[in-house]
């Protein structure tokens, strides 16, 4: 049961993730890369929050730092130590300003870790929902957590 249920929420996240890819990349542009990193989370039956450091980076532009808050609803069980993800950033625009990929992003995920794991997720939101943030690998956790659902994401500037 469990196995079947986290291959559904992979399928899931992996179908929307080329849906929402396809439609973006045709009208969007990619104009970085923002990488997170964050400490442990503990998933509840229902969901979990995660907090992450994040970093844009993009061609011949400072780093762009923030501070990110992820909300998970679904099926979430587990402890992981530790989280790493990363993102294409899309914008309908060639080069952002700091502190422009602030805002809420929502998207379908999942993941599953018995000691190192996998997951991936795709989000879109921002400033009038204009910008996408594309799965460039898998995320890459470790601990012990089966999850799959919705997600949502809050970026603020951070230093």
């Amino acid at each position: 049961m469990r196995r079947s249920l986290l291959l559904a929420g992979l399928t899931a996240a992996s179908l929307v993730a080329s849906i929402v890819g396809a439609s973006a990349q045709s009208r969007l542009v990619k104009v970085g890369v923002l990488e997170c990193r964050g400490g442990a989370s503990i998933g509840f039956v229902v969901g979990s929050v995660t907090n992450l450091g994040c970093v844009l980076r993009a061609d011949g532009l400072p780093e762009d730092r923030y501070v990110a808050t992820i909300r998970k609803v679904g099926i979430d069980l587990g402890i992981t130590q530790e989280t790493a993800l990363a993102w294409g950033v899309f914008a309908p625009v060639n080069r952002l300003g700091p502190g422009d990929l602030s805002g809420d992003y929502a998207g379908a995920q999942g993941s599953a870790s018995i000691g190192v794991g996998l997951g991936g997720n795709v989000l879109v939101g921002g400033s009038n929902n204009s910008i996408a943030l594309q799965p460039l690998s898998v995320q890459g956790q470790v601990g012990l957590n089966v999850a799959a659902g919705l997600e949502s994401l809050e970026l603020r500037p951070g230093r």
